[in-house]
Protein backbone atom coordinates (compact mmCIF):
# COMPACT_ATOMS: atom_id res chain seq x y z
CA UNK A 1 0.00 0.00 0.00
CA UNK A 2 1.55 3.39 -1.05
CA UNK A 3 -0.74 6.39 -0.07
CA UNK A 4 -0.53 9.47 -1.69
CA UNK A 5 -0.53 11.95 2.03
CA UNK A 6 -4.29 10.42 2.13
CA UNK A 7 -5.79 11.31 5.32
CA UNK A 8 -7.01 9.26 8.17
CA UNK A 9 -8.90 10.38 11.27
CA UNK A 10 -8.87 7.76 13.93
CA UNK A 11 -11.89 7.78 16.74
CA UNK A 12 -10.49 5.72 19.67
CA UNK A 13 -10.13 6.30 23.15
CA UNK A 14 -7.51 4.08 24.33
CA UNK A 15 -4.22 6.48 24.33
CA UNK A 16 -2.23 3.15 23.96
CA UNK A 17 -3.85 1.80 20.73
CA UNK A 18 -4.80 5.50 19.59
CA UNK A 19 -0.45 6.52 19.75
CA UNK A 20 0.07 3.11 18.19
CA UNK A 21 -2.23 3.57 14.85
CA UNK A 22 -0.97 7.06 14.48
CA UNK A 23 2.50 6.34 14.79
CA UNK A 24 2.33 2.87 12.62
CA UNK A 25 0.00 4.44 9.98
CA UNK A 26 2.13 7.80 9.86
CA UNK A 27 5.00 5.10 8.73
CA UNK A 28 3.03 4.24 6.22
CA UNK A 29 2.47 7.39 4.74
CA UNK A 30 -0.84 8.51 5.85
CA UNK A 31 -1.51 12.19 7.53
CA UNK A 32 -3.11 11.32 10.73
CA UNK A 33 -5.53 12.76 13.36
CA UNK A 34 -6.57 11.16 16.00
CA UNK A 35 -9.59 11.90 18.56
CA UNK A 36 -10.03 10.16 22.32
CA UNK A 37 -13.72 10.75 22.02
CA UNK A 38 -16.71 10.26 20.42
CA UNK A 39 -17.80 14.09 20.25
CA UNK A 40 -14.38 15.80 19.36
CA UNK A 41 -14.33 12.59 16.51
CA UNK A 42 -17.54 14.12 15.07
CA UNK A 43 -16.88 17.77 14.96
CA UNK A 44 -13.58 16.94 12.99
CA UNK A 45 -15.32 14.54 10.43
CA UNK A 46 -17.47 17.47 10.19
CA UNK A 47 -14.98 20.03 9.63
CA UNK A 48 -12.46 18.64 7.46
CA UNK A 49 -12.41 15.96 4.54
CA UNK A 50 -10.88 12.88 5.69
CA UNK A 51 -9.74 9.70 2.87
CA UNK A 52 -11.00 7.27 5.82
CA UNK A 53 -12.39 6.85 9.43
CA UNK A 54 -11.36 4.42 11.81
CA UNK A 55 -13.85 4.41 14.25
CA UNK A 56 -13.91 3.12 18.23
CA UNK A 57 -17.32 1.56 19.42
CA UNK A 58 -16.79 1.94 22.86
CA UNK A 59 -15.98 5.24 22.76
CA UNK A 60 -16.51 7.69 25.91
CA UNK A 61 -19.74 10.50 26.21
CA UNK A 62 -21.19 10.01 22.49
CA UNK A 63 -20.73 6.16 21.44
CA UNK A 64 -19.14 5.25 17.88
CA UNK A 65 -22.45 3.62 16.72
CA UNK A 66 -23.75 6.81 17.31
CA UNK A 67 -21.51 9.35 15.53
CA UNK A 68 -21.55 7.04 12.76
CA UNK A 69 -25.29 7.32 12.36
CA UNK A 70 -24.97 11.59 13.01
CA UNK A 71 -22.13 11.18 10.36
CA UNK A 72 -24.10 9.32 7.93
CA UNK A 73 -26.90 12.06 8.06
CA UNK A 74 -24.14 14.26 6.76
CA UNK A 75 -21.66 13.01 4.65
CA UNK A 76 -20.58 9.59 2.69
CA UNK A 77 -16.80 9.62 4.44
CA UNK A 78 -15.93 5.41 4.40
CA UNK A 79 -15.83 3.86 7.51
CA UNK A 80 -14.07 1.21 9.31
CA UNK A 81 -15.62 0.23 12.63
CA UNK A 82 -13.03 -0.92 15.55
CA UNK A 83 -14.64 -3.20 18.38
CA UNK A 84 -14.05 -5.72 21.07
CA UNK A 85 -17.11 -6.63 20.39
CA UNK A 86 -16.88 -8.41 17.34
CA UNK A 87 -20.16 -11.30 18.13
CA UNK A 88 -22.49 -11.13 14.83
CA UNK A 89 -25.23 -8.73 16.17
CA UNK A 90 -23.00 -6.48 16.66
CA UNK A 91 -21.19 -6.32 13.11
CA UNK A 92 -25.07 -6.31 11.57
CA UNK A 93 -25.49 -3.45 13.99
CA UNK A 94 -22.39 -1.64 12.73
CA UNK A 95 -23.04 -2.32 9.42
CA UNK A 96 -26.98 -1.76 9.61
CA UNK A 97 -25.44 2.06 10.87
CA UNK A 98 -23.70 2.65 7.40
CA UNK A 99 -19.98 1.00 8.26
CA UNK A 100 -17.82 -0.18 5.56
CA UNK A 101 -16.09 -2.54 7.61
CA UNK A 102 -16.05 -4.09 10.78
CA UNK A 103 -12.71 -5.18 12.49
CA UNK A 104 -12.97 -6.77 15.73
CA UNK A 105 -9.96 -6.05 18.21
CA UNK A 106 -7.45 -7.54 18.70
CA UNK A 107 -6.08 -6.99 15.29
CA UNK A 108 -3.00 -7.19 13.40
CA UNK A 109 -1.60 -3.56 11.67
CA UNK A 110 -1.29 -5.92 9.02
CA UNK A 111 -4.87 -6.98 8.38
CA UNK A 112 -5.96 -3.58 9.61
CA UNK A 113 -3.79 -1.82 6.50
CA UNK A 114 -5.06 -4.92 4.32
CA UNK A 115 -8.92 -3.45 4.96
CA UNK A 116 -7.72 -0.20 4.52
CA UNK A 117 -6.48 -0.56 1.36
CA UNK A 118 -9.35 -2.53 -0.04
CA UNK A 119 -11.78 0.36 1.28
CA UNK A 120 -9.14 2.84 -0.55
CA UNK A 121 -9.12 1.08 -3.65
CA UNK A 122 -13.05 0.83 -3.96
CA UNK A 123 -13.66 4.45 -3.36
CA UNK A 124 -10.39 5.20 -6.29
CA UNK A 125 -12.70 2.91 -8.71
CA UNK A 126 -15.66 4.15 -7.93
CA UNK A 127 -14.80 8.19 -8.46
CA UNK A 128 -13.09 6.41 -11.66
CA UNK A 129 -16.32 4.84 -12.89
CA UNK A 130 -17.73 6.42 -16.05
CA UNK A 131 -21.24 4.54 -15.72
CA UNK A 132 -24.26 5.35 -13.61
CA UNK A 133 -27.71 3.19 -14.45
CA UNK A 134 -30.74 5.48 -15.20
CA UNK A 135 -34.31 3.19 -15.36
CA UNK A 136 -36.44 5.85 -15.62
CA UNK A 137 -37.10 6.53 -12.10
CA UNK A 138 -35.10 4.12 -10.82
CA UNK A 139 -31.58 6.08 -10.36
CA UNK A 140 -28.22 4.82 -9.18
CA UNK A 141 -26.58 7.71 -7.43
CA UNK A 142 -22.53 7.40 -7.97
CA UNK A 143 -21.56 10.73 -5.99
CA UNK A 144 -24.47 9.65 -3.16
CA UNK A 145 -23.47 5.96 -3.30
CA UNK A 146 -27.23 5.58 -3.07
CA UNK A 147 -30.89 4.16 -4.83
CA UNK A 148 -33.36 6.57 -5.43
CA UNK A 149 -36.89 5.63 -6.61
CA UNK A 150 -39.27 8.03 -7.84
CA UNK A 151 -37.41 10.94 -6.04
CA UNK A 152 -37.10 8.64 -2.28
CA UNK A 153 -33.66 7.81 -1.37
CA UNK A 154 -33.41 4.14 -0.59
CA UNK A 155 -30.40 4.95 2.14
CA UNK A 156 -27.79 2.33 0.94
CA UNK A 157 -24.28 2.44 2.49
CA UNK A 158 -21.56 3.00 -0.31
CA UNK A 159 -20.92 -0.96 -0.01
CA UNK A 160 -24.39 -1.87 -0.23
CA UNK A 161 -24.75 0.44 -3.14
CA UNK A 162 -21.19 -1.28 -4.52
CA UNK A 163 -22.90 -4.55 -3.94
CA UNK A 164 -26.16 -3.33 -5.23
CA UNK A 165 -25.01 -2.46 -8.29
CA UNK A 166 -22.69 -5.12 -9.12
CA UNK A 167 -26.01 -7.03 -9.04
CA UNK A 168 -27.90 -4.50 -11.11
CA UNK A 169 -25.56 -4.69 -14.14
CA UNK A 170 -25.81 -8.53 -14.26
CA UNK A 171 -29.28 -8.97 -13.63
CA UNK A 172 -30.06 -12.44 -13.96
CA UNK A 173 -26.99 -14.01 -13.76
CA UNK A 174 -25.79 -15.72 -10.44
CA UNK A 175 -22.64 -14.12 -9.15
CA UNK A 176 -20.44 -16.21 -6.89
CA UNK A 177 -20.02 -15.39 -3.11
CA UNK A 178 -15.80 -15.61 -4.08
CA UNK A 179 -16.29 -13.31 -6.94
CA UNK A 180 -18.19 -10.21 -5.28
CA UNK A 181 -16.41 -10.87 -1.95
CA UNK A 182 -13.14 -9.93 -4.30
CA UNK A 183 -15.24 -7.26 -6.11
CA UNK A 184 -17.35 -5.80 -3.78
CA UNK A 185 -15.25 -5.60 -0.14
CA UNK A 186 -11.91 -6.46 -1.76
CA UNK A 187 -10.68 -9.37 -0.10
CA UNK A 188 -10.83 -12.71 -0.24
CA UNK A 189 -13.57 -15.56 0.27
CA UNK A 190 -14.03 -16.97 3.71
CA UNK A 191 -16.80 -19.81 4.47
CA UNK A 192 -17.20 -18.57 8.31
CA UNK A 193 -17.45 -14.76 7.04
CA UNK A 194 -20.88 -13.54 7.07
CA UNK A 195 -19.72 -9.96 5.94
CA UNK A 196 -21.67 -10.14 2.62
CA UNK A 197 -24.89 -12.01 3.72
CA UNK A 198 -25.28 -9.17 6.03
CA UNK A 199 -25.17 -6.37 3.24
CA UNK A 200 -27.68 -8.54 0.98
CA UNK A 201 -29.79 -8.62 4.35
CA UNK A 202 -30.00 -4.74 4.58
CA UNK A 203 -30.05 -4.33 0.76
CA UNK A 204 -33.42 -6.43 1.03
CA UNK A 205 -35.00 -4.31 3.94
CA UNK A 206 -34.22 -1.50 2.94
CA UNK A 207 -35.65 -2.25 -1.30
CA UNK A 208 -38.82 -3.45 0.21
CA UNK A 209 -38.97 -0.39 2.92
CA UNK A 210 -38.47 1.66 -0.61
CA UNK A 211 -41.11 -0.15 -2.70
CA UNK A 212 -38.16 -0.33 -5.75
CA UNK A 213 -40.65 -1.94 -8.62
CA UNK A 214 -39.04 -5.47 -10.07
CA UNK A 215 -35.86 -5.30 -7.76
CA UNK A 216 -35.24 -9.16 -6.11
CA UNK A 217 -32.24 -10.38 -4.90
CA UNK A 218 -32.23 -13.96 -4.46
CA UNK A 219 -29.94 -16.22 -3.04
CA UNK A 220 -28.89 -19.88 -5.29
CA UNK A 221 -28.03 -21.98 -2.79
CA UNK A 222 -24.53 -23.68 -2.85
CA UNK A 223 -23.37 -20.71 -5.76
CA UNK A 224 -23.57 -17.21 -4.42
CA UNK A 225 -26.94 -14.30 -5.34
CA UNK A 226 -28.55 -12.76 -8.39
CA UNK A 227 -30.47 -9.98 -8.88
CA UNK A 228 -34.44 -9.95 -10.93
CA UNK A 229 -35.88 -7.11 -12.65
CA UNK A 230 -39.08 -7.47 -13.30
CA UNK A 231 -41.17 -5.18 -15.30
CA UNK A 232 -44.57 -3.35 -13.96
Amino acid sequence: MQPCCQRILAIEDDPILGGHLKTSLETCGFQVTLACDGGTGLALACAAHYDLILLDVLLPRLGGLEVLTRLRGKQRTPVLMMSALGDEAHRIQGFDCGADDYLPKPFSLEELQVRMAAILRRVAYERSAPHTPNDGALVFDDARSDLSHEGRWTGLTATEYRLLKLLYGSADEVLSKPFLYQQVLHRGYSQHDRSLDMHISNIRRKLARTNAPGLRVEAVWGKGYLLTRQDD
